[in-house]
Order: C-alpha cells, then sequence, then structure tokens
C-alpha cells in the first residue's frame, strides 16, 4: 500500500541531509535543467514514507526557482519503481490542462538508468500539508474541500488507450493481520466477512488511489482556504469511486476519529460524486480498505508523527480503527 508515499512539504535538515549517495542523480538533475541552470541547494522533505523527497533550489538566467525530486531508495519500492515511477510520468502528462493541481513532469529516470536511485523530477506545487487536529471547524472545512476535490478527480475522462491499470485490491480475507489484543473481536470479524464476498458489480473510473490528507497541500486560511495541490500519483488507478473514498476516510478517521471519517462519503455526494447505491456494496469498498490499514496503521503515522501528529501511537491508530469499523457495520451492514 503507499500510503502517505511523497506530498512533503517540510524541510527535515539542510542542504543535502541525510543523503544515501546521489551524486549521480544531481548530475542527471543539471542535465535535465535548460543549459546554463544549476542546483543552488538541496534540502530533504518529510512527511513521506515509501520515497526520498527533496526539494532543490535551482538558478539560471537571472532567476531562481524550485523543483521536487522524488527517489525510490528502500529496496521494495526501488524494485517496483519501474512500474510507479513510469505510471506517475504519465498520471502527471494526462492531467496537465485538465485543472486537477498537479505538478508538472520535468524528467523521470524510472529505472535508475542515470541516477543512484530511481527518481522522477516535478514542479513544486506551492501549499502545505495540513494534517493538524486543533480545531473541529478547521478539520470541517479541510475534509469539504477534500470531498470536492476528489469529486473533481474522480470526471477527469480518460480515452481507452490512456487509461491507468485495473485497481488492486490492499486487503484481502486471509492475509488480513487483527490487533493482538482487540478491544471488540467480533467487529474485527464481522469486518472480515464483508470482504469474503466477490467484489461488488461497479462502474469505474479514474482513481487517485492514495488520496488523503498526507498527498493534499493546502494555501490560505479560514474562507481563503483551498487546495493548491494534490501529490503521489503512483498508485493512479481504474476502479469504484468508493474505493477512493473509501480510503480518504480511513485516514480521515485516523487523523481526527470516526466522525470527521464518517462524513466524508456524504460530503462527496453533496460535491456531485457518486457512489455504489446498495449500502452493502458500498460497506464492502469502505472495510477492504480499513483492513489494509490493520493493525494498528503505523505506515501511515510515520509521517504524520513527524508532521507533529506525536498524539498518534499504535494503540490510538488500532482504537480508532476499531470503532470506525464498528460505524461503518452499523450504517451500512
Amino acid at each position: 500500500m503507499g500510503a502517505g508515499a511523497g506530498g512533503a512539504v517540510v524541510a527535515a535538515g539542510g542542504p543535502d541531509a541525510g543523503d544515501q549517495g546521489w551524486a549521480r542523480t544531481r548530475a542527471w538533475v543539471e542535465r535535465c535543467l535548460p543549459r546554463g541552470h544549476r542546483i543552488r541547494a538541496a534540502t530533504r522533505l518529510r512527511g513521506g514514507w515509501t520515497a526520498q523527497m527533496r526539494r532543490l533550489e535551482v538558478e539560471g538566467d537571472g532567476r531562481s526557482y524550485s523543483l521536487v525530486l522524488r527517489s525510490f531508495v528502500k529496496p521494495f519500492f526501488a524494485r517496483h519503481a519501474p512500474g510507479l515511477l513510469t505510471r506517475e510520468a504519465d498520471i502527471l502528462r494526462l492531467l496537465a490542462g485538465t485543472g486537477v493541481p498537479a505538478a508538472r513532469l520535468v524528467a523521470v529516470d524510472a529505472t535508475a538508468e542515470h541516477c543512484d536511485h530511481p527518481s522522477l523530477l516535478m514542479s513544486l506545487l506551492p501549499g502545505s500539508l495540513r494534517v493538524d487536529d486543533d480545531e473541529e471547524a478547521d478539520v470541517a472545512r479541510r475534509s469539504e474541500l477534500l470531498a470536492r476535490q476528489l469529486a473533481a478527480v474522480h470526471r477527469v475522462r480518460v480515452t481507452e488507450e490512456r487509461r491507468p491499470r485495473v485497481y488492486q485490491a490492499w486487503a484481502d480475507p486471509e492475509s488480513v493481520r487483527l490487533p493482538g489484543n482487540p478491544g471488540s473481536p467480533e467487529v474485527w470479524r464481522r469486518a472480515v466477512e464483508v470482504i469474503r464476498r466477490p467484489a461488488p458489480d461497479h462502474w469505474a473510473c479514474f482513481l487517485h488511489r492514495d488520496f488523503h490528507p498526507g498527498n493534499v497541500l493546502y494555501s490560505g486560511e479560514g474562507d481563503r482556504l483551498r487546495i493548491s495541490g494534490v501529490v503521489d500519483w503512483v498508485e493512479t488507478s481504474w476502479g469504484p469511486p468508493d474505493l477512493d473514498v473509501a480510503h480518504c476516510s480511513t485516514a480521515l478517521a485516523l487523523l481526527h476519529g470516526v466522525g470527521p471519517g464518517m462524513a466524508l462519503a456524504d460530503r462527496y455526494v453533496a460535491a456531485g460524486g457518486v457512489l455504489a447505491e446498495r449500502p452493502g456494496d458500498h460497506l464492502y469498498w469502505r472495510v477492504l480498505d480499513a483492513l489494509g490499514f490493520a493493525p494498528d496503521a503505523e505506515k501511515v503515522a510515520v509521517p504524520w508523527r513527524e508532521l507533529g501528529r506525536e498524539d498518534l501511537t499504535p494503540a490510538v491508530l488500532t482504537r480508532r480503527l476499531e470503532q470506525y469499523l464498528e460505524a461503518l457495520l452499523e450504517r451500512y451492514g
């Protein structure tokens, strides 16, 4: 699962902080720049889990600007990088001019032919991640914007030739890992039973597939708050809109509690989105996604804690995930 990959805009140290070798990558980047343009500084960014992210300060022709470099360093993701980065490059090209606030592709080396690690170079989007939990009204406003943006993503029209791959499930009933000491074993048993059925018939559309607050950038405050960027398109797929809604809903439940997690689907429909008509079908997609985070959603919480959410301990995440599953079963079961 690609939860939390990219979307990082918070500096983690000075130039080239914590590098695992990028001399070849740096040389490749500079070859991809206009003649005479050079990297002035490179700063590691945090907030991602699967990829190493850098903000590059570039200058040339009397001006300066910023780019973002994504590199897959961890062995597992480096092995899968040819598919992941090629897909993201294709999607960034596709999204240009659609109105979806995605980065502009500059260059990609998905097989590390020229780089130290498989890498993708793109423009820097404005804004910052907002995962704080201080004000209920702020969480509600951000959630409403998430729902509107997700509905807009699902309206992207794609020709059959440029259609992304069919979605992949990130959980199955035989391999779900449950908490060691669940508060309500019956909730988990019922949840696993929900996804034992075949996937429901559905209408399919263009999916981000990893849409959640850690992959969305915001600018402004209060009534002027807006989404300024959507990042991390490596998992883009073709499938039911319910699945994207499910993924973002689970993340909201883990970040902010059951209420925001349960409310997103209603906000999505209010924004013009269309979900499965039968409650049981919608429940399938919601539970399928939630069980992909079991047993404690530690992967997604690591970058969130780096961004200040130290309250998101494994115990808190496990409790919230169980409460969220219980709420789903009560409403849609």
